[in-house]
């Protein structure tokens, strides 16, 4: 039977199976919950990922979506800052603690208590999604509601590496990969002021890079290409989930230079020590960002003009969406516009 807390969703109930149709009660409404009506939500690889369990840890069944775009349907009595009907964004953090180191320092999207919106919770696959006030950002009027889902998790993931290692715009900036990640990466590095080269294992690439933002584009598997580039970048942002040659990467370095990761590697990395330490090189690596980071994000994307490239299927076709994905065929985000029939 429906009722009101009744939230009807797309669910895996095991991996690399087809999603289907799922119900589920989700009780009354914390405190400090907000509900929010989708009405668009991008599709991003780490939903995949948990969807097929290629991370091993995968609980079903799994509502996936963790990057909503909707409208406040519903108010806890201790939420903040949030009224009925505003449009507002939910990206991969759904609450966190607020009372431990990290969240009180300013990073709670590093608190280990935690909980990611599809992970032991249900996501934006959806026709609503409930989360902490505090995870929910305000969608600027400058924004494409349709298109602004990625960048709560994507755009967030690219943009927070600027403000966290001090990236100024007077800093040259590689970018590896030109998919999901590294076509927004692009497009921020270029806005910032940032001198940006574009590293691609794909020449058909080329054009695209150079039109979302790189000054110029370097074949990765390259060795020549390469060496014209040795030294001179001060991070290398790595948005790519494959093994690379880590020593042509490093190479690219100038002194004090960063290899920054976002994307979830295979296996672990080989870095040679030499090179690491006689330049005074850094290799890290980061999730999403804070709520202020996404917040930062999205006021800077609106004044930039800065969105994804976004291919959209109905919600209900999201099988066709994930095999689309999976095939590598996704230019380069994809979102799902939400289309559950009225509740007669």
């Amino acid at each position: 039977m429906t009722t009101p807390d009744t939230i009807r969703a797309w669910a895996a109930h095991e991996a690399v199976k087809p999603v289907e149709p799922f119900s589920y009660d989700a009780g009354t409404l914390g405190a400090e919950e907000v509900e929010i009506q989708v009405d668009h939500c991008g599709l991003c690889h780490s939903d995949l990922s948990l969807i097929d369990n290629e991370w091993g840890f995968s609980g079903y069944p799994i509502v996936g979506g963790h990057e909503v775009v909707g409208r406040v349907v519903a108010l806890g009595s201790h939420t903040r800052g949030l009224k009925l009907g505003q449009r507002v964004g939910l990206g991969w953090m759904s609450a966190s603690c607020m009372a431990c180191p990290s969240c009180l320092g300013g990073s709670p999207q590093l608190c280990r208590a935690g909980v990611p919106t599809i992970v032991g919770h249900h996501g934006g696959f959806a026709e609503r999604v409930r989360a902490h006030w505090m995870w929910l950002s305000p969608i600027p009027d400058g924004l494409n509601p349709a298109k602004a889902g990625p960048l709560l998790c994507g755009g967030v993931t690219v943009f927070s590496p600027f403000l966290n290692f001090d990236i100024k715009p007077t800093h040259r900036v590689g970018v590896v990969g030109i998919g999901g990640l590294g076509h927004l990466a692009l497009k921020f590095a270029r806005a910032w002021g940032c001198e940006v080269t574009a590293f691609t294992s794909s020449e058909s690439k080329r054009e695209e890079a150079l039109e979302m933002g790189a000054h110029r584009v370097v074949s990765s598997v390259d060795a020549n290409a390469m060496k014209q580039v040795a030294g001179r970048l001060d991070m290398v942002l790595v948005t790519v989930n494959v093994m690379l040659n880590w020593k042509a990467l490093m190479s690219t370095l100038a002194p004090n230079g960063r290899l920054h990761l976002v994307g979830i590697l295979p296996k672990p990395m080989e870095i040679e020590a030499f090179p690491l330490i006689g330049g005074q090189r850094s290799v890290s690596g980061s999730p999403t960002g804070s709520r202020q980071d996404i917040d930062t994000m999205l006021e800077f994307a609106a004044r930039h003009g800065i969105e994804p490239q976004t291919e959209h299927f109905p919600m209900s076709r999201i099988n066709d969406a994930l095999d689309h994905l999976r095939a590598g065929k996704a230019r380069y985000r994809v979102v799902l516009d939400a289309d559950f029939a009225p509740v007669v």
